[in-house]
């Protein structure tokens, strides 16, 4: 018995979505390396010493013991470190997750605070749940420094370009310090940046309403 062939619209269906998933597949790994790239730019702008007025910390997993993790605490050393060339506010940025013990923010703070950064220099954000409320509600807190013009926004490197460029949608003038992320998560945080950034541009161009 002969085989029964497969009609013809079928086998064009079939065609043309192997060619959308492996162009998919193809955007995809390119965002990936787009964001690489723009770690690898941000690095080399500060090479040189650039000037800034103030310095927003985005924040990351607090541990259960209300200690800041691993890749916070790379963010705060960073965060320290620029502090200590220019002795300008710094804005902690992170409410409250479901698995946290008390918000970002105010284990942020304490850690900074103990490091040597006196508390009145630091400005708490504990409300903000991602990227852009981190920066609305910093903009927000340094409204009342008409001295700051400049700022550095200090995150990990994978996170740097998209703050950047949510930054400048808010009218910031900005620059970048990226902290290492953990090499064992090195994939997983650039996948899940990539989908981050699909996400930016659908708000952004498309104008879809995403939270």
């Amino acid at each position: 018995m002969k085989k029964k062939k497969k009609p013809k619209a079928v086998s064009v269906i079939l065609k043309v979505a192997l060619i959308l998933a492996l162009a998919g597949i193809l955007g995809y790994c390119g965002i990936i390396g787009m964001i690489c790239a723009e770690e690898g730019k941000v690095a080399k702008e500060l090479d040189g010493e650039m000037a800034y007025d103030a310095v927003i910390v985005l924040g990351a997993q607090v541990r259960p013991d209300g200690t800041p993790s691993v890749q916070l605490t790379w963010r705060l050393d960073a965060a320290k470190d620029a502090w200590e060339k220019h002795h300008v506010p710094v804005v902690v940025c992170g409410a409250q997750g479901g698995d946290e013990p008390m918000p970002e923010s105010a284990a942020m703070k304490a850690y900074l605070v103990e490091k040597g950064i006196p508390a009145e220099m630091i400005l708490e954000d504990p409300e903000s749940f991602n990227t852009n409320q981190n920066l609305q509600n910093a903009k927000k807190l340094l409204a009342d420094y008409p001295d700051v013009e400049r700022v550095l926004i200090v995150t990990s490197d994978y996170h740097v370009p998209r703050s950047l460029a949510i930054a400048r949608d808010l009218g910031y003038e900005a620059i970048g310090l990226g902290s290492p992320c953990l090499p064992e998560y090195w994939i997983k945080n650039h996948a899940r940046e990539a989908l981050a950034w699909c996400k930016y541009w659908a708000v952004k161009y498309l104008h879809i309403p995403l939270k």
